[in-house]
């Protein structure tokens, strides 16, 4: 027993040993020749939103935008538990090796253990072939504001500065606590009629005229949505199929509005081919436009 405890105990720092050997160089902040152009992606008055703001959950097909376009997010996954946030970004390539939730200069100065490896991931779904992807695991600490992080270059091998921004409109309104949102209640909406701007979001090239005419009757809401359009026989919003009440100057539908200034999701059926194709689609209503 003895003599296995102490094998155990020299293999263990013969793979430390090992592993301190191969941990690479990431000192070196690339330099300006070295960079390209970044963009300014934060607009201004944009309203952080934090964990305390969203509902526990894992939210797939976040938006996230990058200061440059040698760093592109294929696809973010949002897990909110327990107060923290952490996305998981696809990455296009592994071009990229390590990731740090900081400036590029903290980066060159912090212990390995604290960089964010790029991962290799296997994911199975039911009834479909295994797909591998590369991404990283970064924690949030809020949508809708700049996000200061640094990515080692692999081929470079230095540290370059990005800066990320999660967009809270790509979640769905399920993702957000009641309070979060702006209802009919907490706006304070008599019964009566509105109009509010109106922004249509997704696949597809169709839109929607704006203002909208709103009615709040019994403390709910419903819009008049009048899209670009004709060729679109149906919609669905919150699980429920809609018919156009109108297709002159475009299809027409009465939908529920259940909260504004948040993307709602909408599926629109397009007749535009054939045969017909659902269309996904977010809209959003702007609660500082809504006039009576």
């Amino acid at each position: 027993m003895k003599k296995c405890l102490a094998l155990m105990l020299v293999l263990l720092m013969l793979c430390a040993a090992a592993l301190a050997e191969n941990i690479p160089d990431t000192s070196r902040v690339a330099d300006a020749s070295e960079m390209t152009d970044v963009e300014d992606i934060v607009p201004e008055g944009m309203t952080p939103v934090t964990a305390d703001m969203l509902n526990e959950g894992v939210y797939d097909d976040v938006v996230v935008e990058s200061s440059s376009s040698m760093f592109k997010i294929v696809n973010c996954t949002l897990t909110v538990k327990e107060g923290q946030m952490t996305a998981l970004l696809e990455m296009k390539s592994d071009a990229y090796t390590f990731m740090y939730p900081g400036t590029a200069e903290e980066a060159s100065k912090a212990p390995y253990e604290d960089l964010h490896m790029l991962q290799t991931i296997l994911e199975t779904a039911e009834g479909e072939d295994p797909r591998e992807f590369y991404a990283f695991v970064l924690p949030v600490d809020a949508l809708d504001a700049g996000y200061t992080c640094a990515a080692f270059s692999a081929r470079k091998q230095a540290w370059y500065p990005r800066t990320l921004l999660f967009r809270a409109d790509s979640l769905p309104l399920e993702a957000w606590q009641p309070e979060a949102l702006d209802t009919v209640a907490s706006l304070g909406l008599a019964d009566g009629q509105y109009t509010c701007e109106v922004a249509l979001v997704g696949e597809g090239r169709a839109s929607l005229a704006s203002p909208a005419a709103l009615t709040v009757e019994n403390g709910a809401c419903t819009a008049e949505i009048v899209f670009s359009t004709s060729k679109i026989d149906y919609v669905i919003v919150d699980g429920q199929r809609f018919e156009p009440t109108s297709t002159e100057n475009g299809a027409a539908f009465t939908v529920p509005v259940a909260a504004f200034g948040r993307a709602l999701s909408i599926i629109v059926d397009s007749t535009a081919m054939t045969p017909a194709v659902e269309k996904a689609y977010t809209m959003t209503f702007d609660p500082s436009t809504i006039a009576e």
